[in-house]
C-alpha cells in the first residue's frame, strides 16, 4: 500500500486491493510503503496534467535546480527556468486528453520513466494537437519524487 501526496487535493489510489486516501498542503508525492510503478505513474500523470490545465504555475515545485525540460527541441535547465517557460506559453487554458501511459523502473536508485501520449485541445481550435511527453522521476531523500527530465514534443503526422 502506498500513499500519494499532492497540493491541497485528496488522491485516492488503488494498490493491491487497498485504498489510500490522503491530503497534503505541499506539491509532491511520497511513496510510504511498497511502490507499484504503474499506479504511481498514473497518479503522477493525472496530477501533472490536471494541474497544467488549471494552474500551471504550481508545477514548478515538481522540478529541482538540476532538472531539465526539453520543449520542442529547446533545452531549459533548472526549476525556475522551466516554470518561466511553462508560464510563458501563448495559451492560458488547455485540456490534455491522455491516450497512453507507460512506465518502467529506472536504475537501482528507485527512479521511474513515464511516457505519455495524448492530445492537447486549445480554446478556439477545431482540432486537437497530438503530443508525446517523457518524464524521468527520481526519488528524493525525503521519500518523494521530483521530475529530473521532461521531454515534450507535438506530433505533426
Amino acid at each position: 500500500v502506498f500513499c500519494l501526496f499532492f497540493s491541497s487535493v485528496v488522491v485516492v489510489v488503488r494498490c493491491r486491493s487497498a485504498i489510500a486516501r490522503v491530503s497534503s498542503p505541499r506539491l509532491f508525492f511520497r511513496v510510504l510503503v511498497a511502490m507499484d510503478p504503474d499506479s504511481v505513474a498514473k497518479a503522477f500523470v493525472d496530477h501533472y496534467y490536471t494541474t497544467f490545465d488549471t494552474n500551471r504555475s504550481v508545477l514548478a515545485s515538481l522540478y529541482q535546480d538540476g532538472s531539465m525540460l526539453t520543449f520542442e527541441g529547446q533545452k531549459i535547465p533548472g526549476a525556475q527556468n522551466i516554470a518561466a517557460k511553462l508560464n510563458s506559453l501563448s495559451f492560458q487554458q488547455c485540456k490534455h486528453n491522455i491516450s497512453t501511459v507507460d512506465c518502467q523502473p529506472s536504475g537501482p536508485g528507485g527512479g521511474m520513466l513515464v511516457f505519455v501520449s495524448g492530445t492537447l485541445q486549445l480554446p478556439g481550435e477545431e482540432h486537437a494537437l497530438k503530443f508525446s511527453q517523457m518524464f524521468h522521476l527520481l526519488p528524493t531523500q525525503q521519500g518523494s519524487f521530483y521530475v529530473h527530465n521532461d521531454i515534450f514534443r507535438l506530433n505533426y503526422a
